[in-house]
C-alpha cells in the first residue's frame, strides 16, 4: 500500500470515528433537547405569567398600594418589550444563554458572564418564593402546611422533586402538559377578575386609598414595578431553548403578540379586581400582610356565597400549586441549559454542566440549585427575596437590552426572523426603540434598587462580586483571557466519558523531542483504541516552510524532503510500537509552522495536536534583536502560542521548560 493510500484509509478510519463519537454527543443532545416548536415557547412564556401573579401580587400590592394596577400595568409594557428584545436576540444567534449569548456578540465572554450569573441569582430567587407560596395555597386543605418545619420539610419535597424531574429530563410532551396547564391557569384568573370585579366594583377603593408621591411614595412604585416582572424570568427560560425550537417569522409574531395581550389583560384585570375585593385600608391591604405568600387565595376568600367561596378555594389552592410547581420546573430548565452554555464556553468549571450519564442533562447544576433555593426559602423572607429577584433581574434585562441595541449596528446585514418593530435610522444602522426604552427603564429600576434597598444592594453585589472574582480566578488558571470565547465539545461534559482521542494530529521537525511527542500521543490512540473498528489514528505531520519571497508550490531541495521522509519514517516507527495504533505521514507546505498545523488540524477534523512546544525566549523582544528587560520564561514561543490560540481541538503540549531538564505534559481544552 503506498504512502498516500495508507493515509487515505487512515483518514477515512479517523472520519467514522469521528462520526461515531458525533453520534454519541447528538445521542446526548437528544435527551437535553427536542425540536420543540411554537407550543414550547407559549408553553414556559405564558405559565410564567400565570405563576407571576399567584406568587407576587401581594408583594405588589404591599408596596404600590392603590396604584398596583399601575404597577403591574407599567411591568406588563415592560414584559412586552422584553419579549421583542429577546426574541430578536434569539433570532440572531439561535444559541442556549439568552441574554448570556447576546452579549457574547454583542460585547465579550466577560460580560457575557455577568448576564448570565444575574439571571441565575434571579432563576434561584423564583425558585424559592415558589417553593414557599406552594405551601400557602396548599394550606386550604391543611392549616399547618405553611407553618414552622411543615413548611420547610413540604419545600424540601417540592424542590427535590422538580430536581428529581429535570435530572430525568424535559420532553415535548411534558412541555404540552405546561402548555394546558397554563391555558387552564389563565382562564381562572380570569374568572377570578370577572368574579372580583361583579361582585366588588368600586373604582373609587381603589383611587380614594391614593395619595401620589406619598401612598404609595414613588420609590415603593418603582420597586413594584419591578418586583411585578417576575414573569420576565420565563422570557430568559424561553429563550433557553433557542437553537431546540422550530419556529418561523409568522410563529415568532404570534408568541410575542398573544403573550403581550395575555400579559397586559391578566396583570391589569386581575390587580384592580384584587384591589377592589381586599381594598386598601389605613395604608396597607390584606393582600400585602395576610395573604402575602398567597395573594389570589385572599381574593376569592371574598367571594359570596359561601358555595362558591369554598370551591373557588380549593380549585385556586390546587391550581396555583401546579401552576407553581410548573413554574419552578420552567426556572430549572432556565438554570440548566444557562449552565450548559457556561460551562461548554469556560465561563464555569466543567463539572458545574456535568451531564448525567444516561439522561444527558446537567445535573450538578440541577441538584446544587435545588439546594441554594431551599435555604432561600427557608427564612420565608418574601420582601427579602423580592429586593434581591429586583437586583439580578434588572442587570440581566439592561444587558439585554444594549446587546440587541449594539447587534443592529455589528450585525446589520446579519438575517434574522424577527426584528423588534419601530425603528430609526441612526448612524449606520437602525435603532429599536422598544430596546431603548426596555434598556432606559431597566438601568433606572437598578439603580433604585441599589440606592434604596440595602439588603438587595448587599446580597446581590456580594452574588455578582464572588461570581465575577470565580470566573477570573477559573479562566486565569486555565491560562485563558476574560474576555475572549473559548469551547469544548458537548462530550466534555457527559458523566464518566473518557478522554477518547481516535485521530491525532502531530507535528514533527526532526528534533530529539519527536520521539517524546510521538509516545504521548501513542500512549493517548492506544488507551481508547479499538481493534474492533480498526484502532486509532496517529497523523504524523511534517512542514515545509515557504517564505514569501517564493511561490507556495515552489520545489523543496531534495535534502529537505529526505530529510523529511526520515523524521516521517521514525514516526511512523516509534507510533506504531503501541497496540492498536496506525500512524499515517505526510508532508504540507505552508508560509509559517503554526498556520499550516491549525488549517490541517481543521481540514482533517482530528481531536487533538500533540505539540513539541519550542522552547521560548528568555528576553523581551528576542534575543537575536537586542530585546531587553525581564526573561519570559513562562511564555512559550511563537509557533505553539499560535497553535494554542486558534487550534479547533484540544492541545497538548509536550516540551522541556527553558533551562530544564525532562519532558513536562499539559493539556489545553
Amino acid at each position: 500500500m503506498t504512502s498516500e493510500r495508507r493515509t487515505a484509509a487512515a483518514a477515512d478510519r479517523a472520519r467514522s470515528q469521528l462520526k461515531r463519537g458525533s453520534e454519541r454527543v447528538e445521542r446526548v443532545g437528544a435527551r437535553i433537547s427536542h425540536s420543540l416548536g411554537e407550543p414550547a415557547l407559549f408553553a414556559i412564556l405564558l405559565s410564567s405569567v400565570v405563576s407571576g401573579l399567584f406568587m407576587v401580587l401581594g408583594l405588589v400590592a404591599d408596596d404600590a398600594l392603590g396604584l398596583t394596577p399601575i404597577a403591574f400595568l407599567a411591568s406588563g409594557i415592560f414584559f412586552v418589550l422584553t419579549i421583542a428584545t429577546y426574541v430578536e436576540g434569539s433570532s440572531l444567534h439561535p444559541e442556549r444563554g439568552g441574554a448570556s449569548t447576546f452579549a457574547r456578540y454583542a460585547f465579550d465572554e466577560l460580560w457575557s458572564f455577568i448576564a448570565g450569573w444575574a439571571i441565575l441569582l434571579d432563576y434561584l430567587i423564583v425558585m424559592a418564593i415558589s417553593a414557599i407560596a406552594i405551601s400557602d395555597y396548599l394550606s386550604v386543605f391543611w392549616g399547618r402546611l405553611d407553618e414552622g418545619v411543615v413548611e420547610v420539610v413540604f419545600a424540601a419535597l417540592v424542590l427535590g422533586c422538580v430536581a428529581g424531574a429535570n435530572v430525568r429530563g424535559l420532553g415535548a410532551d411534558r412541555l404540552g402538559m405546561v402548555l394546558r396547564l397554563s391555558l387552564i391557569g389563565i382562564v381562572l384568573l380570569a374568572a377570578v377578575a370577572v368574579v372580583g370585579l361583579i361582585q366588588n366594583w368600586d373604582p373609587g377603593a381603589i383611587t380614594d386609598s391614593v395619595d401620589l408621591g406619598t401612598t404609595p411614595g414613588w420609590d415603593q412604585l418603582l420597586f413594584a414595578t419591578v418586583v411585578a416582572g417576575v414573569a420576565l424570568v420565563g422570557v430568559e427560560a424561553a429563550s433557553g431553548l433557542a437553537g431546540e425550537v422550530r419556529v418561523g417569522r409568522r410563529g415568532l409574531k404570534r408568541v410575542v403578540m398573544v403573550t403581550a395581550v395575555a400579559a397586559l389583560v391578566l396583570f391589569v384585570g386581575v390587580s384592580t379586581a384584587a384591589l377592589m375585593t381586599v381594598p386598601v385600608v389605613g395604608g396597607q391591604t390584606a393582600l400585602g400582610n395576610e395573604y402575602a405568600g398567597a395573594p389570589i387565595l385572599g381574593v376569592v376568600s371574598q367571594f359570596d356565597p359561601g358555595w362558591l367561596k369554598d370551591a373557588a378555594r380549593f380549585t385556586v389552592g390546587v391550581l396555583a400549586a401546579a401552576t407553581l410547581i410548573v413554574a419552578m420546573n420552567g426556572q430549572m430548565l432556565g438554570i440548566s441549559r444557562l449552565t450548559y452554555s457556561l460551562a461548554t464556553n469556560r465561563q464555569v468549571p466543567s463539572l458545574a454542566g456535568r451531564l448525567h450519564e444516561r439522561r444527558g442533562t446537567p445535573y450538578v447544576a440541577i441538584v446544587s440549585a435545588a439546594v441554594i433555593a431551599f435555604a432561600l426559602s427557608v427564612p420565608h423572607d418574601l420582601e427579602f427575596l423580592a429586593g434581591i429577584f429586583a437586583f439580578g433581574a434588572m442587570v440581566t434585562f439592561s444587558i439585554a437590552h444594549v446587546s440587541v441595541i449594539v447587534l443592529r449596528y455589528r450585525e446589520s446585514g446579519r438575517p434574522s426572523a424577527f426584528r423588534v418593530p419601530v425603528s430609526m435610522k441612526a448612524g449606520s444602522g437602525t435603532l429599536p426603540l422598544p430596546a431603548v426604552l426596555g434598556a432606559v427603564f431597566s438601568i433606572l429600576a437598578w439603580v433604585s434598587v441599589v440606592v434604596l434597598h440595602l439588603r438587595a444592594r448587599i446580597v446581590g453585589g456580594a452574588w455578582m462580586a464572588v461570581g465575577i472574582a470565580m470566573y477570573s480566578i477559573y479562566r486565569r488558571a486555565q491560562g485563558k483571557p476574560l474576555t475572549k470565547r473559548f469551547t469544548i465539545p458537548p462530550e466534555a461534559l457527559q458523566e464518566g466519558a473518557p478522554l477518547e482521542y481516535g485521530s491525532i494530529l502531530v507535528p514533527v521537525f526532526g528534533e530529539d523531542l519527536d520521539d517524546d511527542i510521538i509516545g504521548t500521543a501513542g500512549r493517548l490512540a492506544g488507551e481508547t483504541s479499538d481493534e474492533t473498528e480498526g484502532g486509532a489514528v496517529v497523523e504524523a505531520l511534517y512542514v515545509f516552510e515557504i517564505p514569501m519571497s517564493l511561490p507556495i508550490d515552489a520545489r523543496v531541495p531534495d535534502e529537505r524532503v529526505k530529510k523529511a521522509k526520515q523524521v516521517l519514517a521514525r514516526a511512523k516507527e516509534v507510533g506504531e510500537e503501541y497496540e492498536g495504533v496506525e500512524v499515517a505521514t505526510a508532508m504540507v507546505r505552508g508560509r509559517t509552522i503554526g498556520q499550516a498545523i491549525v488549517a490541517e488540524a481543521r481540514r482533517r477534523g482530528v481531536e487533538a495536536i500533540v505539540l513539541a512546544a519550542e522552547e521560548p525566549t528568555r528576553v523581551r523582544g528576542g534575543a537575536i534583536l537586542g530585546g531587553r528587560g525581564r526573561s519570559r520564561e513562562r511564555f512559550v514561543g511563537q509557533t505553539t502560542r499560535y497553535v494554542v490560540e486558534k487550534a479547533p481541538c484540544k492541545v497538548i503540549l509536550t516540551a522541556p521548560p527553558a533551562g530544564e531538564e525532562g519532558t513536562r505534559e499539559g493539556v489545553l481544552p
